[in-house]
């Protein structure tokens, strides 16, 4: 099967019509976050949503925030397909998010820091759609939830896919077109995600994008 690609850091309806173009499955809408590059308005995510609606494409709305009730007013405004959740969201907010947002993927974000995450792939995989594995540190002091343009390791990100299979696992941080096919071939993800490796001075690259859609299909 296909590896998925999604483009992250969607700053707006061209950028996304760009990514389509160029066989995305998904595209990623930054809100609010403490750091990293890409954060858009709710406005923008909304409007990017809408005019995906109609076309063969998952819009995700990249969301900090981690109560229930909050996650679901953001998602009401933004009209995403997919919720993923960027920091730690409890098991007890993910089942009231389910129920608030029936219908909606969720997307838990894990961030592979150690072997430590196991647990929190166990707590959290029952309760969502996917898994997204990134390269963030939670743990600082202003707090890294993705973005940073940095790999991790991938056999531990192995590990936590082969315990998570058949839940589909998304795999970001530091992807680029001359690392993407050995990434595919260690982890064996149901989809890839980046940001910056298709980037040029924070604008979607036409030539970087096509590189690594090349370099994702001979994967």
């Amino acid at each position: 099967m296909p590896v998925a690609v999604k483009i992250c850091c969607i700053a707006s309806v061209e950028e996304a019509r760009l990514a389509l173009a160029h066989g995305a499955a998904a595209l990623g809408l930054v809100s609010a976050m403490p750091s990293g590059p890409g954060v858009v308005s709710n406005e923008r995510v909304a409007e990017v949503a809408a005019a995906m609606r109609t076309e063969p494409v998952r819009t995700f709305l990249l969301t900090s925030r981690t109560r229930a009730v909050e996650i679901a007013a953001q998602h009401a405004f933004c009209g995403t397909t997919t919720l993923q959740l960027v920091d730690h969201v409890p098991p007890r907010e993910l089942r009231e998010l389910r129920s608030l947002c029936p219908g909606v993927e969720l997307v838990q974000v894990i961030h592979v820091t150690d072997e430590s995450v196991l647990a929190e792939v166990e707590e959290a995989a029952p309760h969502v759609d996917a898994l997204l594995l990134d390269s963030g540190n939670p743990a600082l002091a202003v707090k890294e939830l993705g973005g940073t343009g940095r790999t991790h390791d991938w056999a531990v990100s192995r590990r936590i896919r082969d315990a998570v299979f058949p839940l589909p696992l998304w795999l970001a941080g530091g992807l680029r077109a001359g690392n993407v096919a050995r990434a595919v071939e260690r982890v064996q993800p149901h989809g890839v995600d980046l940001c910056s490796g298709v980037r040029s001075e924070g604008r979607l690259d036409t030539g970087r994008l096509a590189a690594f859609m090349r370099a994702v299909a001979a994967a």
